[in-house]
């Protein structure tokens, strides 16, 4: 929502799973399990076949450390999601693929708007990032991250996920964890080729049509990689059913949860011999007709509340960047360098609609539109150096600014009590600001013996932020800047090649945005009138994890515990006064949030093509100077399984899926229309895909999903008090050709 999202009490419940569900995990020609990547060329399963034995290829990510590693062996808590799970999942987005992932959640509802959250954490607390180049917006209210959507899932090879603060590599917002989009680079090598695809995917729930097209190829030097997709859906109906307080007694259409939206992505290299690459790439994104999500009071019983419609007419991104990536060089300062420059604009529409009834003929009417235009201009550069045969100092700088733009348009009417009043405003309510951050991090990767590897850095970062002339506003322009200092400490030991212990000490930042920080005018709930706060302190945190893996054959285990304390948590609070007719509220830096939790992953593989993996977590949130206020942003756990059958030959698979999520107990700050608890869930999902003929030099498959099988109403956390359940049973089907 905006500045003034909703507020529960908590009560986390005590009961605790006592067992994991496992799954199957889907074995399909190159997909890969939660935390493992299985082989599945056509010579690899009929060697698997005939030892008997899957073989199993070690997941690699770059995210955590700037050079790439394996999951197993890397010193924190990484997810990696490669381009094939993200094909065969058939989700909506991005976000979809990780319902079932121990320690992330989801956010947001419908195709356009969902996003992840991490360990509680999410909005401007999680950095989403495009291959190490940041995206996060700080036009953005705290609660909203930037839309993963503005990435096409099928221009992707992969996404990594670490799940807790990265602030050292990454600057401001690596708070809560990081998400980074792998894009499909074109190829570097010398030599001509071209390789591609072209699809078709159809949700029944929202009528949804999805075209997409891709390519990838060189010629000689020159190689490109270009991508476009198209998706048109209408909004979709959640079941009927019961929901703690909540009865839906027939199927009821979630309003504003429809988009229609394109992805177009250009990449292009040139090899200049063999240690030189030139990169340049262009990305456009345009969505209409997207919204945050709603349904009717009287859906829910709730006649005479108020109604709020926020709705996204609007919006266009469009990325272009250019780099350098120099490896092998030899330099005494550097082996390998990368610059990247880049330049974004994003330009969107915004309104926001509420309707307050005093009484059967007497309401007022808020109607708010506004326009944000914001340009952001960022590099980074980023060289790493061996040392003495075995260590890796990687260091560099980074700098982004973003100018942004408002125009408002408010309209508040009081009807029912004789003429109707009319309040009208063009009074931007963020005015026309700067944000720019400039810093530098080194950080070593230190082999100290075979077994053990430490990761240690620190980053000194410099956050700034004024405002600039505002049409219709005549305040004094004023400033706030940051200035802070992380560092953080990974430790990984391989007692053996099947056993990894895993130990980090990390401190992190954010700075508040310009939302946070100028923000002044009624919030787009219409519960409140939020009072700007420019001398708001940058968030900090201290996280601490503790994990396990272990892998045996075709067995794989992994297990963290977490602890993320952030010190002056920006909250919104009373003022304890009025402005106008509604009840004054700021933003504040709180004391002490403190966040814990379990995350567990396990799986197995048989020889018969059957494969079984599990996950359970578990998450406590507390305000550590006010335990009866807490602060939880999830439900208390989840637990999730899948269980798949692989036909050796590579011609189909099967698989089911189940997720439960734990019920939280709350009290309401106001009411909350599902009681005093918000329910557990559990819901299923059946998946399948079956390679069809192969003719020409063209392949053929379709995929398959039934989504919520069961048709049970439920909702994510953070869609439970603002209500926005799930879609119904839906059928998702999909096409594929590639050449």
């Amino acid at each position: 929502m905006g500045p003034l999202a909703p507020s529960w009490i908590m009560r986390t419940s005590p009961s605790i799973p006592s067992l994991l569900l496992l799954s199957l995990t889907v074995m399909g020609s190159s997909l890969s399990a939660t935390s493992t990547t299985w082989i599945q060329s056509k010579d690899t399963v009929r060697k698997a076949t005939a030892d008997s034995t899957p073989v199993r290829l070690m997941e690699i990510t770059v995210t955590a450390t700037r050079s790439p590693r394996s999951v197993f062996r890397v010193p924190t808590s990484a997810v990696v999601k490669d381009s094939t799970e993200i094909r065969e999942r058939l989700g909506n987005g991005i976000a979809d693929l990780f319902r079932n992932t121990p320690g992330l959640d989801v956010t947001g509802v419908g195709p356009n708007q969902g996003r992840i959250s991490i360990r509680g954490q999410r909005g401007q607390r999680i950095l989403m990032m495009e291959n190490g180049v940041r995206m996060n917006n700080s036009r953005r209210q705290q609660d909203f991250g930037e839309l993963p959507a503005l990435v096409d899932p099928n221009a992707l090879q992969r996404v990594e996920v670490i799940r807790g603060p990265a602030s050292v590599l990454y600057g401001t917002d690596a708070i809560g964890g990081v998400v980074n989009f792998i894009p499909i680079d074109p190829p570097t090598s010398f030599g001509q080729s071209i390789r591609g695809s072209v699809s078709y995917r159809y949700s029944s729930n929202s009528r949804q049509h999805n075209p997409t097209f891709d390519a990838v190829g060189h010629v000689g030097r020159f190689g490109f990689a270009v991508n476009g997709s198209f998706r048109d859906a209408d909004p979709y109906e959640a079941p009927a059913g019961s929901y703690g307080n909540i009865t839906l007694t027939n199927d009821t259409k979630v309003l504003d949860s429809g988009v229609r939206d394109q992805n177009y992505t250009v990449r292009t290299s040139y090899r200049l011999g063999d240690r030189h690459i030139f990169k340049a790439g262009y990305v456009r994104y345009e969505a209409d007709n997207a919204g945050f999500g709603s349904v009717s009071g009287a859906s829910i019983g709730q006649v005479g509340a108020p109604t709020i419609g926020i709705t996204y007419p609007n919006q266009v991104v469009n990325r272009f960047n250019v780099g350098y990536s120099g490896s092998g060089l030899g330099s005494p300062l550097a082996d390998r360098l990368d610059v990247t420059a880049y330049s974004t604009s994003n330009r969107r529409d915004l309104n926001i609609d509420v309707f307050i009834p005093f009484g059967p003929t007497a309401g007022l009417t808020s109607a708010s539109k506004n326009f944000t235009d914001l340009d952001t201009k960022g590099f980074r550069l980023e060289a790493s150096k061996v040392i003495a045969g075995r260590h890796t100092l990687t260091y560099g700088t980074d700098f982004f600014r973003d100018v942004s733009f408002n125009t408002d348009a408010n309209t508040t009417t009081i009807s029912g009590f004789g003429p109707p009043m009319v309040d009208e405003s063009n009074t931007p309510q963020v005015p026309n600001a700067v944000f720019k951050s400039v810093g530098a991090f080194v950080q070593g990767d230190l082999n100290l013996t075979d077994a053990l590897n430490a990761v240690v850095g620190v980053r000194v970062q410099d956050v700034r932020a004024h405002t600039t002339t505002t049409v219709g506003i005549t305040d004094p322009l004023v400033s706030s800047s940051d200035q802070t200092v992380v560092a953080s400490a990974n430790v990984s030991y391989a007692v053996s090649p099947d056993l990894t212990f895993i130990g980090t000490l990390g401190r992190a930042f954010r700075a508040p945005n310009l939302v946070e920080r100028f923000f002044n005018g009624p919030t787009p709930e219409g519960s409140g009138f939020q009072v700007r706060n420019p001398d708001l302190n940058p968030e900090t945190s201290v996280n601490v994890d503790l994990g396990v893996r272990v892998r045996r054959g075709s067995f794989h285990f992994e297990g963290f515990v977490f602890r993320n304390t952030i010190s002056d948590g920006i909250r919104i609070e009373p003022t304890g006064t009025d402005v106008g007719p509604f009840p004054g509220f700021r933003n504040v830096n709180v004391e002490k949030i403190r966040d814990q939790g379990i995350e567990i992953t396990t799986g197995l593989a048989f020889r018969n093509g059957v494969s079984v993996s599990g996950t359970y977590s578990k998450l406590d949130s507390e305000n550590v100077l006010d335990q009866n206020n807490p602060v939880g942003d999830s439900y208390s756990s989840k637990l999730g399984g899948e269980a798949t059958f692989h036909d050796p030959a590579g011609r189909f698979w099967l698989g089911y899926a189940v997720r439960h999520n734990g019920e939280r107990s709350d009290v309401g700050l106001t009411d909350n229309p599902l009681g005093d608890v918000f329910p557990a869930f559990t819901v299923h999902a059946v998946r399948g895909g079956v390679r069809l003929i192969r003719s020409g030099g063209l392949t053929h498959s379709i995929l398959f999903a039934v989504e919520n099988l069961t048709n049970e109403l439920y909702a994510e956390f953070s869609n439970a008090a603002f209500f926005r359940p799930e879609p119904k049973r839906m059928l998702v089907v999909s096409w594929r050709t590639g050449f």
